[in-house]
């Protein structure tokens, strides 16, 4: 089936799903396939369920006139993704980077939904599946776009740039994130900037914070829209605070480098005209969740809880940021860093002297990398031999920073507390 026609199919009905656990219904159904899963098995199913069509790439389930063979499932979601994009009519604005994306994505879509009807990345589904999905979730009355671009290897980010053929881009940062598959630091920001290159081929605007140099050299020859001048921090202690236009925003992050996500979304809000008054109301409105920048207030403990993903870069800035700040008998308790290769020894070795050097002094390490570095700071193998540790010797009347990459959960400790 030509791409016209199955655009046709997707405009009359409008839905597209790919888990048949959540069908809706008259949608059209794309069997993707995964490394433990062949979705063409549950095609039939997904009729049965209510889909209008299902779109599949193996001959043998093609039991139906509803069941459309394609040569690769997968390959034909990202076309007609691209396809819808390329009729909308909104502008879109893709973001990427090291650190905080989803947070500057929640406050940007923040900023811009008090104006506009737009339509944001679901939660952190920013891959070559997401990416599709949120441009295919898009419709008339979408009047902006806000696509958020993760990856790990390069290429990948001028791949995903290529189907949703983005108006805007702003790259929160170049840091030491995925050095598996990026190979180094400088991997990392080639691969970032792969955005900036599609967006300066096209004729296409970037918005950048002026105060970091790197980003200031990739986007040389690219129409650049900075930072607002008037936005100008005044503390994070530990919810930032800043001054936009002679204005006191406070808002619901903790951390200094959160600054820089705020003051994003305020300047992409200013340049879409939205009032001072809609903007300070998004972002003290704002309320992260999904074990991001939370503040959990626990019997005698509060919990700074930043655990839904960790790398070096990161790692760092929230150790800055927890020792600047005022709060009684201050803990920290951080998970293993993941996919940083041969860097990861040399990196996790970099943080324990990090706490030394802050003066840290009460600091728990958890993980088979943090267990090898040398340090004064009480280690653990894993998050069981620490959670043992704590039930018989409780923290109480503290500060607690947690963070730690996805793959150690460490949010699980909170109950402890």
């Amino acid at each position: 089936m030509k791409i016209e026609d199955l655009y046709k199919l997707y405009i009359t009905h409008g839905l597209v799903d790919t888990d048949t656990r959540n069908i809706r219904k008259n949608t059209l159904f794309f069997a993707l396939k995964g490394e433990n899963f062949n979705g063409n098995k549950f095609a039939e199913e997904a009729i049965n369920k209510g889909a209008s069509y299902a779109i599949i790439d193996e001959v043998e389930y093609k039991t139906s006139e509803k069941l459309i063979l394609v040569k690769d499932v997968l390959e034909t979601l990202q076309e007609l993704a691209n396809y819808h994009r390329n009729q909308l009519s909104a502008p879109i604005i893709a973001l990427t980077g090291s650190n905080g994306k989803t947070t500057t994505k929640e406050l940007i879509n923040a900023v811009l939904s008090t104006k506009y009807k737009t339509t944001a990345t679901l939660g952190n589904l920013n891959n070559h599946i997401g990416v599709p999905l949120t441009l295919l979730s898009m419709n008339k009355n979408t009047e902006i776009g806000i696509v958020e671009m993760g990856a790990n290897h390069a290429k990948e980010i001028d791949f995903l740039s290529r189907i949703a053929n983005p108006d805007y881009g702003y790259i929160t940062n170049f840091g030491s994130a995925h050095l598996e598959g990026f190979g180094s630091l400088e991997g990392v920001v080639k691969a970032k900037s792969e955005l900036y290159d599609f967006l300066r081929t096209h004729n296409k605007k970037v918005f950048v914070n002026p105060t970091d140099e790197k980003q200031l050299e990739r986007t040389e020859g690219t129409e650049v829209i900075a930072f607002e001048e008037s936005i100008k921090f005044i503390e994070a202690n530990p919810f930032v605070r800043l001054s936009y236009k002679d204005t006191d925003v406070s808002s619901n992050l903790i951390g200094a480098y959160n600054f820089a996500n705020i003051s994003a979304a305020i300047t992409i809000g200013n340049y879409f005209n939205v009032s001072l008054e809609q903007i300070k109301k998004a972002i003290e409105n704002y309320v992260p969740s999904n074990n991001r920048s939370q503040v959990i207030n626990t019997d005698t403990n509060k919990v700074i809880l930043d655990a839904y993903n960790a790398n070096p870069t990161s790692m760092k800035a929230a150790l800055e940021s927890f020792s600047k700040l005022h709060g009684n008998n201050k803990t920290i308790i951080l998970g293993d860093m993941f996919e940083l290769g041969e860097y990861s020894s040399k990196e996790h070795q970099n943080i324990a002297d990090m706490i030394e050097k802050l003066d840290l002094k009460k600091a728990f390490l958890i993980g088979d990398n943090f267990y090898e570095t040398i340090t004064e700071c009480k280690k653990f193998k894993n998050f069981y031999e620490f959670e043992d540790y704590i039930k018989n010797n409780p923290i109480e009347n503290s500060t607690i920073l947690v963070k730690g990459s996805r793959g150690m959960a460490l949010e699980r400790i909170v109950e402890s507390f």
